[in-house]
């Protein structure tokens, strides 16, 4: 007798809470740092320039970029998340060494 049983895998399925779609307290915490880093190079700019608007540009754009590079895509992906993956693949082993052996065993 032979009986099929369905497996149901659902979709869509998140392992943590987000706070909006593809953003969660790991991504938050990222973009905090990523914020204060775009706040020091404003804070330079200001020190250098003195422009205001020139500064509120740079907060404002530090603070927008941020967010936006670390927010997953649908492939659970985000643009740090590739960058890393690219600097890994740039340090793995990428020359495989081949001796080719007599394939029939002849000689």
């Amino acid at each position: 007798m032979n009986t099929e049983i369905d497996l149901y895998i659902p979709t869509g399925v998140k392992t943590e809470k987000e706070l909006f779609n593809g953003f969660g307290k790991r991504e938050l915490f990222q973009s905090i740092v990523g914020s204060l880093f775009g706040g020091v190079v404003a804070a330079l700019l200001w020190l250098i320039s003195g422009n205001v608007a020139l500064t509120v540009v740079a907060v404002l754009s530090g603070i927008f970029g941020s967010v936006m590079m670390c927010t997953k895509d649908q492939n659970n992906q985000s643009v740090i998340d590739q960058i890393r993956d690219m600097i890994r693949f740039q340090h793995s082993q990428q020359i495989y060494p081949y001796r080719m052996l007599d394939e029939w065993g002849t000689k």
